[in-house]
């Protein structure tokens, strides 16, 4: 997994989920957020904070499981 991977998974699905880009790349988190903070840095990615979809509070999902990104950049 490198940068371009991130970036390329990034543009075409535009946005994902920590939880969902940890599987596609059978990475850990915390290594993801480090690769994904260089795309935050360029203006290519942003970290949304939405609410789960089911939008109740009941707390039972994993914190990375609403952590989610999305490829702000449509021209690179």
């Amino acid at each position: 997994m490198t940068l371009i991977d991130i970036k390329q998974h990034m543009m075409k699905v535009k946005m994902t989920s920590l939880a969902s880009l940890c599987s596609v790349f059978n990475a850990d988190p915390d290594c993801l957020r480090c690769m994904l903070r260089h795309w935050i840095a360029k203006g290519k990615v942003r970290q949304c904070t939405r609410k789960p979809a089911c939008a109740t509070k009941c707390f039972k999902c994993p914190t990375a499981n609403i952590e989610i990104y999305e490829w702000v950049d449509a021209l690179t």
